[in-house]
């Protein structure tokens, strides 16, 4: 799905209401429909509604959705228009001059004094005061409204986007000055704000409302901004055929583990297998030999020649997907392996956690990533590598400037992980949960994704199929074990039943686990 800029979301509207033949305000009532029957579906009409609408088209749906909801026999609605500059949209007051003629309803237009109503933590606040058509910060009285409703304790209904929210980017924008929503009903497409992790008080829960927005002009807007769909995995994933072998579905050489570490290396390698990668050889220091073998008798064990960690990371046969890094720690001679194998590799590399750690030691190795390899950095491994940042924001902004500097992949992850390209291009991940915040975790997505680019998958279609299925895995075992008691092999084990039901087209809501 595309993440349309909000600044051209208008020339869609434009396009939709030529392509139909209908007026602009046509399409306000087709949205004020769908609000409304989303309210009444939620809330009784013994519930006291406050709409706060704003001078623009934002505001005309909050007046169309509280006519419409009046006439299904809701009858506690009030109504306040903010018209203090003298000048509302011609469609906002096309619906004003509506809800003039209705002798019973409470409406409240605000030209200069505002008496602001009580509110209550049993009242519905439906903000449609800006929406997402907003670039510049709200002030002055605007800014105190906001507070007022969000310290109210009002379960807060924001339509299309929380007023005081930019569509995209909220850097130099105070949350404190925003509608803060339970509930955001975005039309026809969530807004790129949704997907960081300061703005997630600020937006709520989301439902997307299709407003049947004309198609043809929809995939000839520009974006580099996408959330990944089901349908899209699903489309993307290639059937295993009837007559094939294990060479079919290539080889992956994973560097992982240490002393005490080798957990790391056994929760990838299974992952990988599970993914279904045809080989999975690990490398390792000794002492991991005989816990390798025992925990994963499907995979390969390479021994290095030290007792304790990696020291030698030349890769010796043919591959289709190196990995390196979980569980390795970052000794010089680790590092120094690294090194050596980033200076000796002509084939994208799938890079993660300690290899990280040790990229972070030695900043030079940047330079000599090979193109289109993927690393897989938290917060706090990313901010190690590229400097500190103060929010998901910044990051982000960050890591599509990286990806591009140095032709990488960089899946940063998070609640909606994002795999940025180095042609600007990112799309966020829908699946997954807190549970997934555990130790293993980005372990098992090293190997899912090698697994992906071992079975001839590109590394940028691969890292975005590996973290669809990871996060689905994930979201299995919680519905099977809660978020609380998710372990990192409880992923693994799931990494097959998530295949198969991005394939078949499963919905996990509705499976018996």
């Amino acid at each position: 799905m595309k993440l349309i800029p909000s600044h051209l979301i208008k020339d869609i509207d434009r396009a939709t209401c030529e392509a139909e033949n209908i007026t602009q305000n046509d399409l306000i009532q087709r949205a004020a429909n769908e609000i409304s029957w989303a309210l009444m579906s939620n809330f009784s009409p013994s519930k006291r509604f406050v709409f706060i609408a704003g001078p623009g088209n934002n505001g005309a749906d909050a007046l169309a959705t509280a006519r419409m909801m009046h006439e299904q026999n809701y009858r506690r609605i009030e109504i306040f228009l903010f018209n203090v500059k003298g000048s509302l949209s011609t469609e906002c007051a096309t619906e004003r001059n509506k809800i003039y003629a209705i002798d019973d309803i409470d409406f409240t237009e605000v030209t200069r004094q505002f008496d602001p109503p009580m509110l209550t933590a049993d009242d519905v606040v439906v903000d449609g005061l800006f929406g997402s058509g907003l670039n510049t910060p709200m002030q002055g009285g605007f800014v105190s409204l906001a507070r007022l409703i969000n310290e109210s304790g009002a379960y807060v209904v924001s339509i299309d986007c929380p007023s005081g929210l930019f569509g995209e980017w909220n850097d130099n924008n105070s949350r404190r000055d925003m509608v803060h929503a339970n509930l955001t009903l975005a039309f026809q497409f969530p807004r790129m704000s949704f997907f960081f992790e300061e703005d997630c008080d600020v937006v709520g829960d989301v439902e997307i409302i299709d407003l049947e927005l004309n198609r043809d002009k929809i995939r000839n807007t520009p974006t580099s901004f996408f959330y990944v769909e089901p349908h899209s995995i699903r489309n993307a994933l290639r059937p295993r055929l009837k007559f094939s072998d294990k060479r079919d579905y290539g080889s992956v050489m994973l560097m992982a583990g240490s002393m005490g570490m080798m957990g790391a290396a056994v929760l990838s390698a299974k992952a990988a297998i599970r993914a279904g990668a045809g080989l999975v050889t690990v490398h390792s220091a000794r002492c991991g030999m005989n816990i390798l073998q025992t925990a994963a008798p499907e995979v390969m064990f390479e021994a290095d020649r030290n007792e304790r960690c990696i020291t030698d990371m030349s890769v010796h046969h043919e591959h289709q997907a190196i990995a390196v890094g979980p569980g390795i720690r970052t000794y010089d001679e680790t590092i120094n392996a690294l090194e050596h194998l980033l200076k000796h590799s002509n084939q994208p590399l799938v890079l993660d956690a300690d290899a990280l750690n040790c990229i972070s030691r030695r900043p030079a190795l940047l330079t000599m990533l090979p193109s289109m390899s993927i690393i897989t950095p938290h917060r706090g491994e990313f901010d190690r590598l590229f400097g500190e940042h103060s929010s998901s924001e910044e990051r982000l902004k960050k890591a599509m400037e990286m990806a591009k500097e140095y032709h990488i992949i960089i899946v940063l992850k998070g609640h909606y992980t994002a795999v940025v390209r180095p042609d600007g291009r990112v799309y966020f991940n829908p699946t997954g949960n807190p549970g997934m915040a555990t130790a293993g975790s980005g372990d098992v997505l090293t190997g899912v994704i090698s697994a992906f680019i071992a079975q001839g998958y590109k590394p940028e279609l691969a890292a975005t199929i590996g973290v669809y299925i990871h996060g689905l895995a994930g979201d299995i075992a919680e519905k099977k074990y809660g978020e609380a008691g998710m372990l990192a092999s409880d992923i693994v084990d799931n990494i097959g039943v998530a295949i198969r039901m991005t394939i078949n087209g499963e919905d996990l809501d509705k499976q018996q686990l």
